[in-house]
Protein backbone atom coordinates (compact mmCIF):
# COMPACT_ATOMS: atom_id res chain seq x y z
CA UNK A 1 0.00 0.00 0.00
CA UNK A 2 1.53 3.82 -0.91
CA UNK A 3 0.84 5.85 1.66
CA UNK A 4 1.66 9.35 1.68
CA UNK A 5 2.94 11.46 4.66
CA UNK A 6 0.61 14.80 5.96
CA UNK A 7 4.30 16.55 5.40
CA UNK A 8 6.55 16.70 2.57
CA UNK A 9 9.92 13.73 2.89
CA UNK A 10 11.68 15.81 1.12
CA UNK A 11 11.35 18.80 -0.77
CA UNK A 12 14.10 21.40 -3.11
CA UNK A 13 14.25 25.02 -3.21
CA UNK A 14 15.18 27.31 -6.23
CA UNK A 15 15.64 30.79 -5.73
CA UNK A 16 14.79 32.25 -8.88
CA UNK A 17 15.75 36.12 -7.93
CA UNK A 18 18.61 36.81 -10.39
CA UNK A 19 17.56 33.62 -12.97
CA UNK A 20 14.09 34.92 -14.54
CA UNK A 21 11.68 37.87 -14.20
CA UNK A 22 9.04 38.12 -11.81
CA UNK A 23 5.33 37.74 -12.61
CA UNK A 24 2.60 35.63 -13.22
CA UNK A 25 3.50 34.72 -16.63
CA UNK A 26 7.22 33.85 -15.64
CA UNK A 27 6.14 31.75 -12.91
CA UNK A 28 3.73 30.05 -15.73
CA UNK A 29 6.96 29.88 -17.98
CA UNK A 30 9.32 28.58 -15.15
CA UNK A 31 6.16 26.07 -14.07
CA UNK A 32 6.38 24.46 -18.33
CA UNK A 33 9.18 24.26 -18.04
CA UNK A 34 9.88 22.07 -15.08
CA UNK A 35 6.60 20.56 -15.85
CA UNK A 36 8.25 19.19 -18.81
CA UNK A 37 11.00 17.74 -17.46
CA UNK A 38 9.05 16.36 -14.68
CA UNK A 39 6.35 14.76 -17.85
CA UNK A 40 9.48 13.42 -19.49
CA UNK A 41 10.33 11.09 -16.15
CA UNK A 42 6.47 10.36 -15.45
CA UNK A 43 6.75 12.39 -12.25
CA UNK A 44 3.95 15.05 -13.29
CA UNK A 45 1.53 15.33 -15.75
CA UNK A 46 -0.34 18.70 -14.58
CA UNK A 47 -3.74 18.61 -14.80
CA UNK A 48 -4.68 21.82 -12.57
CA UNK A 49 -4.06 24.69 -10.87
CA UNK A 50 -4.13 26.09 -7.71
CA UNK A 51 -3.33 29.13 -5.72
CA UNK A 52 -4.53 31.47 -2.94
CA UNK A 53 -4.77 35.35 -2.54
CA UNK A 54 -3.56 37.68 -0.35
CA UNK A 55 -3.23 41.76 -0.16
CA UNK A 56 -0.57 43.67 0.93
CA UNK A 57 -0.78 45.29 4.34
CA UNK A 58 -3.79 42.66 4.79
CA UNK A 59 -2.24 39.36 4.42
CA UNK A 60 -4.18 36.26 3.35
CA UNK A 61 -7.79 36.44 2.46
CA UNK A 62 -8.71 32.57 3.27
CA UNK A 63 -9.56 32.39 -0.31
CA UNK A 64 -8.01 30.05 -2.54
CA UNK A 65 -8.36 29.05 -6.15
CA UNK A 66 -8.24 26.05 -8.96
CA UNK A 67 -7.94 26.17 -12.33
CA UNK A 68 -8.47 22.45 -14.15
CA UNK A 69 -6.07 22.72 -17.40
CA UNK A 70 -8.34 20.22 -19.24
CA UNK A 71 -5.40 19.18 -21.29
CA UNK A 72 -3.83 22.96 -22.08
CA UNK A 73 -0.33 23.38 -21.74
CA UNK A 74 0.87 25.50 -19.29
CA UNK A 75 2.30 27.92 -22.21
CA UNK A 76 -1.09 28.93 -23.52
CA UNK A 77 -0.72 32.46 -24.03
CA UNK A 78 -4.33 33.01 -22.23
CA UNK A 79 -3.43 31.35 -19.03
CA UNK A 80 -2.34 33.98 -17.12
CA UNK A 81 -5.43 36.48 -17.60
CA UNK A 82 -7.77 33.34 -16.96
CA UNK A 83 -5.91 32.65 -13.55
CA UNK A 84 -6.05 36.97 -12.80
CA UNK A 85 -9.27 36.40 -14.03
CA UNK A 86 -10.30 34.66 -10.83
CA UNK A 87 -9.52 37.60 -8.05
CA UNK A 88 -12.50 37.55 -5.25
CA UNK A 89 -15.04 40.13 -6.72
CA UNK A 90 -15.05 41.38 -3.04
CA UNK A 91 -11.12 41.98 -3.29
CA UNK A 92 -10.13 43.99 -6.21
CA UNK A 93 -6.65 44.47 -4.62
CA UNK A 94 -6.16 40.60 -4.36
CA UNK A 95 -3.02 39.85 -5.22
CA UNK A 96 -2.08 35.79 -6.16
CA UNK A 97 0.14 34.05 -3.52
CA UNK A 98 2.59 31.00 -4.83
CA UNK A 99 0.73 28.60 -7.94
CA UNK A 100 0.70 24.58 -6.80
CA UNK A 101 0.91 22.61 -9.98
CA UNK A 102 -0.95 19.47 -9.49
CA UNK A 103 -1.30 16.02 -11.35
CA UNK A 104 -0.83 12.31 -11.61
CA UNK A 105 2.97 10.41 -11.68
CA UNK A 106 3.58 7.17 -11.99
CA UNK A 107 5.55 4.71 -9.66
CA UNK A 108 7.03 1.31 -9.71
CA UNK A 109 6.22 -1.48 -6.85
CA UNK A 110 8.51 -4.01 -5.95
CA UNK A 111 7.53 -6.49 -8.30
CA UNK A 112 8.23 -3.55 -11.02
CA UNK A 113 4.67 -3.16 -11.87
CA UNK A 114 3.74 0.79 -12.90
CA UNK A 115 0.95 2.62 -10.91
CA UNK A 116 -0.23 6.13 -11.24
CA UNK A 117 -0.74 8.20 -7.91
CA UNK A 118 -2.21 11.79 -7.80
CA UNK A 119 0.07 14.10 -6.64
CA UNK A 120 3.22 11.89 -6.39
CA UNK A 121 5.09 14.92 -7.26
CA UNK A 122 3.67 18.69 -6.43
CA UNK A 123 5.43 21.88 -8.09
CA UNK A 124 5.32 25.07 -7.04
CA UNK A 125 6.24 28.16 -8.77
CA UNK A 126 6.16 31.52 -6.93
CA UNK A 127 4.61 34.91 -9.10
CA UNK A 128 6.05 36.91 -6.70
CA UNK A 129 6.98 40.62 -7.63
CA UNK A 130 9.86 40.68 -5.21
CA UNK A 131 11.37 37.09 -4.96
CA UNK A 132 10.63 34.83 -7.73
CA UNK A 133 11.55 31.11 -6.18
CA UNK A 134 10.12 27.52 -7.85
CA UNK A 135 10.13 24.32 -5.19
CA UNK A 136 9.87 20.58 -5.41
CA UNK A 137 7.85 18.23 -2.93
CA UNK A 138 7.37 14.58 -2.50
CA UNK A 139 5.32 12.92 0.25
CA UNK A 140 5.35 9.19 -0.36
CA UNK A 141 7.77 6.67 0.84
CA UNK A 142 8.35 4.82 -2.56
CA UNK A 143 12.02 7.92 -2.68
CA UNK A 144 13.54 6.85 0.48
CA UNK A 145 15.44 3.23 1.50
CA UNK A 146 12.55 2.26 3.74
CA UNK A 147 8.94 2.37 4.40
CA UNK A 148 7.08 4.30 6.46
CA UNK A 149 6.74 1.75 8.72
CA UNK A 150 10.62 1.82 8.96
CA UNK A 151 11.13 -1.62 6.71
CA UNK A 152 13.83 -1.95 4.06
CA UNK A 153 12.58 -2.07 0.45
CA UNK A 154 15.64 -1.80 -1.82
CA UNK A 155 13.72 -2.82 -5.04
CA UNK A 156 10.66 -0.13 -4.24
CA UNK A 157 13.77 2.67 -3.91
CA UNK A 158 15.77 1.36 -6.66
CA UNK A 159 12.97 1.56 -9.17
CA UNK A 160 11.89 5.24 -7.96
CA UNK A 161 14.65 7.42 -6.14
CA UNK A 162 17.34 6.93 -9.64
CA UNK A 163 14.12 8.75 -11.52
CA UNK A 164 13.45 11.34 -9.30
CA UNK A 165 17.07 12.20 -8.92
CA UNK A 166 17.37 12.61 -13.10
CA UNK A 167 14.85 14.87 -12.88
CA UNK A 168 16.40 17.25 -10.19
CA UNK A 169 19.22 16.62 -12.36
CA UNK A 170 17.97 18.01 -15.54
CA UNK A 171 15.82 20.07 -13.58
CA UNK A 172 18.89 21.99 -12.43
CA UNK A 173 20.33 22.21 -16.10
CA UNK A 174 16.77 23.49 -17.15
CA UNK A 175 16.56 26.46 -14.76
CA UNK A 176 20.32 27.60 -14.92
CA UNK A 177 20.48 26.81 -10.88
CA UNK A 178 21.07 24.18 -8.28
CA UNK A 179 18.30 23.48 -5.97
CA UNK A 180 18.38 24.23 -2.14
CA UNK A 181 17.33 20.80 0.23
CA UNK A 182 13.92 22.05 1.90
CA UNK A 183 13.75 22.12 5.89
CA UNK A 184 13.47 18.34 7.72
CA UNK A 185 10.43 16.71 8.57
CA UNK A 186 9.20 14.27 10.86
CA UNK A 187 8.57 12.19 7.53
CA UNK A 188 12.22 12.75 6.37
CA UNK A 189 14.74 15.29 5.07
CA UNK A 190 16.01 16.15 1.02
CA UNK A 191 20.18 15.61 1.02
CA UNK A 192 21.44 16.05 -2.46
CA UNK A 193 19.22 14.64 -5.24
CA UNK A 194 17.40 12.14 -3.10
CA UNK A 195 16.27 11.90 0.57
CA UNK A 196 18.58 11.35 3.37
CA UNK A 197 19.07 7.56 4.62
CA UNK A 198 17.30 7.34 8.11
CA UNK A 199 19.40 5.38 10.49
CA UNK A 200 18.98 1.59 11.35
CA UNK A 201 18.13 0.15 14.29
CA UNK A 202 18.73 -3.65 14.15
CA UNK A 203 18.09 -3.19 10.09
CA UNK A 204 14.61 -1.38 10.33
CA UNK A 205 14.08 2.54 9.88
CA UNK A 206 12.18 4.54 12.52
CA UNK A 207 7.85 4.03 12.31
CA UNK A 208 6.58 6.87 11.11
CA UNK A 209 2.94 5.19 11.15
CA UNK A 210 1.70 6.94 14.04
CA UNK A 211 1.27 9.94 12.17
CA UNK A 212 0.61 9.13 8.74
CA UNK A 213 -3.18 8.56 7.74
CA UNK A 214 -3.99 5.08 6.94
Amino acid sequence: MLMRAPRECGSWFWDLDDVVEPGLESALRTAGRMSAVLQKHALLEPSALEWNWFQVGKGGLGIHSRLDLINRPLADPALPDDLRACRPAGHPQGEMGAILVLGSGAWFDASGTRHNEYGLVELMVSPDEIGPSAELSVHHDVWGPCDFRGEPHPAVHAANAPRLASALRELAQVIGAEPEPGEPTYYGQAEGLGLRAPDLVDGRGPDLTDAVPG
